[in-house]
């Protein structure tokens, strides 16, 4: 007897709700919300995203897995529809703008657990005088010139997903250097796909530009938002990518 999986027919009030659940996942999957390959989101957040139990999310993935569309491993659950691997990106940067440092020339990062700026709290979602995770990067040639300086202030979402951004907090003092060049690794490996968007403009009276990166995942929750302004001859742009979660 053939197997019957979760598209052979459409949602009705009948079905169980974890089979209605499977469908949207399923839906999730087909319309590469969720890449081939790539880790689905945990239990947890799975089910606050559709607003049931875990349990129900557990039934779901069962019947996904029963009909091998996802598979279980050590690393957790992941899509198997057909489809082009996941591949690591290596061409992204933390913070945006970061270079590597040429001879002679200055090249500093921070990290502080502090009152962010007023537009990072709005458009992360903080309250007035909350503080966060606040990165701040500066880099100048030896000369002097081609100087850059971003500042980026980080969710309570990314704190809370992301391990490594977590355990930040405790030596987050602003005067230790700070390695978070591997920011996007860390929230790619927890599991979230990251959109960016940037914008590019000139700053009227100077030869610089600012770049306002902001970063949300895959249920539109703000992850971090960065400021750059750098020494640049270029017009206004805005573009968009997204980077899927590590499979």
């Amino acid at each position: 007897m053939a197997r019957t999986t979760p598209h052979d027919r459409p949602i009705t009030a009948a079905q169980p709700l974890y089979w209605r659940i499977a469908t949207l996942l399923l839906g999730e999957l087909r319309d590469g919300t969720i890449p081939p390959g790539e880790r689905l989101p945990a239990e947890r957040r799975l089910a606050l995203h559709f607003g049931v139990s875990r349990e129900t999310v557990r039934q779901a993935l069962e019947v996904l897995r029963h009909s091998g569309l996802v598979t279980t491993d050590r690393r957790g659950s992941h899509a198997t529809l057909p489809g082009p691997p996941v591949e690591t990106p290596s061409t992204l940067t933390f913070p945006v703008g970061a270079r590597s440092t040429a001879p002679g020339a200055v090249d500093r990062a921070t990290v502080a657990w502090e009152t962010p700026p007023p537009e990072h709290a709005e458009a992360l979602g903080l309250a007035p005088h909350r503080p966060t995770l606040v990165h701040r990067y500066e880099s100048a040639g030896a000369d002097g010139h081609g100087r850059r300086t971003a500042v980026t202030s980080f969710s309570a979402v990314a704190l809370a997903e992301v391990a490594e951004l977590a355990r930040c907090r405790d030596r987050a003092d602003g005067t230790g250097s700070a390695e978070l060049r591997r920011a996007y690794d860390w929230m790619r490996r927890a599991g979230l796909t990251l959109h960016h968007r940037d914008a590019i403009t000139r700053l009227p009276g100077a030869p610089s530009v600012r770049v306002t990166r902001r970063v949300h995942d895959q249920y539109a929750r703000p992850l971090e938002i960065t400021d750059l302004v750098m020494d640049a001859q270029q017009d206004a742009l805005v573009y968009e990518f997204t980077l899927p979660a590590a499979g």
